[in-house]
């Protein structure tokens, strides 16, 4: 469908070049080019600039690699409240269980639970991140460590938060709805004086959940400052206070390869004993200079606590061959990271008389120190498993936790040095490059508390990054990349490093990418890219000798993507988004042996929301979710079948400072699986849901 009004529109109008206009930005403080108000609202579902994927304001037809992403209109217009909300418009990702306490997506094949940045700085504690205070979500896929450092094998994540700035802004948010959700938010901001702004973004939640014993309570509050000082140079302040507390659940067992056929509304574990909270305090600074017409400088720090506690009883076990009875285990976890962060760059400009440059140089510094604590569940204060009947899997018998013998007690230093480079060249005015490296140090320190034992590594990681543009005519851009990321072996998280491990080089990530990018009109855009991403040097047993480990592992991922994004009339806003994927074991990796498939990879998946103005005041959308089968873990023994899951919603406006919106999720009531944890942490989708919100000025 999308495509055919795609082609229709094309053979109804001629292809207009869109005027080259920088990112919104104050008027009246660094030297740009404002986007009229006009053209803020036939952009709303689309964003044709990026200054993240590069880390330079380019239109995203010139950027050499896929970005999607997900602006302010679709997080407030689809309700979005959270990470997984956002990530299913984006092609190529899915989102994981994560143990009912974290995010934990899947780019490209790669699982991740660190590959999350707040505007360009990393935010890798395991936590459920709200987009309360979120300007637009901005998903690259493909190997990123050029722009982000170590890891982003598959991709990054990376909320852009909304700014102080000279635009009043007065917005209240009451949401209601199914579950007895619960949920308000404020952004208040604009002038102080002609030199200062403020901004102040609030959040506060309460919900429970159509499992049984589901509930949520978050709150968030975000305040920012703007100064300007002079015409060319701005300094910002922001800083955040973010809670979480929450039942963690950890869905449904399977059954003879496929989830248990029991009421989804079913908890399995000890809902007393299952619970997690998390809190993050950041406070964050930046200045930007404009030197010039040519040369702008930047400096951004960042320092973040995070307090994060988890506990959980859940279903260890498939149910048994009976159908009657399954196993449950239990273990806590307590996490305090300190993180601090500091990026320094120039940007330069040449203009040259054959070939124009635009030069970036920059050095990220940073320090981060973890402790992490973990204790095993005893139930009755001896076993480790508990055998219960199915039909009564919600217990309440007595669990004491406590240290087992391969229970974390430790703590870990992680000190990052890197320097980056970056060239943009426009050859002709048809064609252009960009090369760019990264080259980081490592460095960590891992003192187990109980031996006690310290081991430490360094790595040294060269990322480098090369892209061609090439453009037929100026509305149409075809490219191709190619770039490379690293995993040292101490892991995602980093938290745990062992005599084996010690030795072991960091894993390696290709990512291989040709693309066509096409802004179809002024408001339109339609993208294509086919990737292959290696995933490379990963553990595994010698074939010699099993008792020893080689990094011989290998991973391929082969896939393409489709997405259209933008306005199709000026009463038609749509975003569609179609992927096509295989993520395949070809050497074995740990103990998986060649020819299995990853996990929480569908070989297919769409998603496409239409919104659609009917009457002056009145609008309404309607989209769908698709995903084919999927395995639930790497041993491919059970399959999530394939879904379709449909959306609605209505807006009416023109009242008197008041907007009404109503969303509904699932409409037509369908059992679904949504993803999962392993094999037996399967979590089931919501029955059909109701959202009701008004949004009303601030006087």
């Amino acid at each position: 469908m999308l495509v055919v009004a795609v082609l229709a529109l094309v053979a109804q109008q001629q292809v207009a070049t869109p005027t080259d206009t920088l990112p919104a930005r104050d008027t009246t403080r660094l030297p740009s080019i404002t986007i009229s108000e006009s053209a803020r609202s036939a952009h709303r579902y689309a964003a044709p600039w990026s200054a993240t994927a590069t880390k330079v304001a380019l239109p995203l037809r010139d950027t050499p690699l896929s970005v999607s992403t997900i602006t302010s209109a679709m997080i407030r217009e689809l309700s979005m409240q959270n990470m997984a909300d956002a990530l299913r418009f984006v092609p190529g990702v899915t989102m994981g269980q994560g143990e009912g306490h974290r995010d934990a997506p899947t780019i490209r094949g790669n699982s991740s639970t660190s590959d999350f940045f707040v505007d360009g700085v990393r935010d890798d504690v395991q936590y459920f991140r709200d987009l309360y205070n979120v300007e637009r979500v901005e998903a690259l896929a493909g190997s990123n460590a050029m722009t982000f450092g170590r890891g982003g094998g598959g991709g990054v994540i990376n909320r852009v938060t909304k700014k102080a700035q000279w635009t009043p802004t007065r917005d209240l948010t009451l949401e209601g709805g199914t579950y007895g959700h619960g949920r308000g938010t404020i952004d208040l901001g604009g002038p102080v004086s002609d030199v200062f702004a403020f901004r102040l973004n609030g959040m506060y939640q309460h919900s429970g959940a159509f499992r049984e014993a589901g509930d949520v309570a978050r709150y968030g509050i975000s305040p920012r400052l703007a100064y300007a000082m002079g015409a060319r140079t701005i300094a910002r302040l922001g800083g955040e206070y973010f809670q979480d507390d929450r039942t963690v659940d950890r869905g449904l067992p399977s059954f003879a390869g496929a989830p248990a056929p029991v009421p989804i509304a079913r908890f399995f574990g000890h809902p007393d004993s299952s619970y997690a909270n998390a809190r993050v305090r950041g406070i964050d600074a930046s200045v930007e200079h404009a030197a010039g017409d040519r040369v702008t400088l930047r400096s951004q720090s960042r320092a973040t606590r995070y307090n994060k506690f988890y506990q959980n009883v859940f279903p260890s076990s498939a149910v048994d061959a009976s159908g009657t009875r399954v196993n449950l285990g239990g273990y806590n976890n307590d996490t305090d990271r300190t993180n601090l962060f500091s990026q320094n760059e120039a940007t330069i400009r040449l203009p040259g008389t054959r070939v124009k440059q635009t030069l970036l140089v920059g050095v990220e510094l940073g320090r981060q120190t973890t402790t992490n604590f973990r204790e095993t569940g005893y139930f009755g204060g001896s076993s480790t498993s508990l055998d219960v009947s199915v039909d009564s899997a919600s217990v309440s018998v007595p669990v004491e936790f406590r240290q087992s013998a391969s229970d974390a007690d430790n703590y870990v230093r992680a000190n990052v040095a890197s320097f980056y480079a970056q060239d943009q060249l426009a050859i002709t005015p048809r064609l252009q490059a960009t090369l760019g490296v990264r080259v980081e140090r490592f460095d960590l320190h891992y003192r187990d508390n109980r031996a006690p034992a310290v081991l430490e590594r360094v790595d040294d990681l060269f990322s480098p990054r090369v892209g061609l543009v090439y453009k037929p005519m100026e509305p149409l851009s075809v490219y191709s990349s190619i770039s490379v990321s690293h995993l040292p072996s101490s892991g995602d998280q980093f938290s745990s490093l062992t005599p084996t491990t010690q030795t072991l080089e960091p894993e390696r990530f290709t990512n291989r990418e040709v693309g066509v990018k096409w802004d179809v009109s002024p408001a339109l855009s339609l993208t294509s890219a086919a990737y292959r991403l290696v995933r490379s040097n990963s553990a595994a047993p010698s074939a010699l000798d099993p008792g020893v480990t080689v990094q011989t592992g290998r991973q391929h991922t082969t896939g393409a993507e489709l997405t259209l994004t933008g306005r199709l009339s000026p009463a038609w806003d749509v975003f569609g988004a179609f992927n096509t994927q295989r993520a395949k074991i070809v050497s074995q990796v740990g103990s998986t042996p060649p020819g299995a498939l990853v996990p929480l990879v569908p070989e297919r998946t769409l998603s496409f929301w239409n919104r659609v103005q009917v009457l002056r005041g009145l609008a309404v959308g309607f989209g769908a979710v698709h995903q084919s089968d999927m395995y639930a873990a790497i041993d491919n023994t059970v399959t999530l079948p394939g879904f379709w899951r449909f959306d609605g919603a209505a807006y009416v406006t023109g009242l008197r400072n008041v907007k009404l919106q109503a969303n509904v999720e699932n409409l037509f009531d369908r059992r679904y699986y949504a993803t999962s944890h392993g094999n037996n942490n399967i979590m089931p989708g919501a029955p059909l849901t109701v959202r009701l919100s008004l949004t009303t000025l601030v006087q």
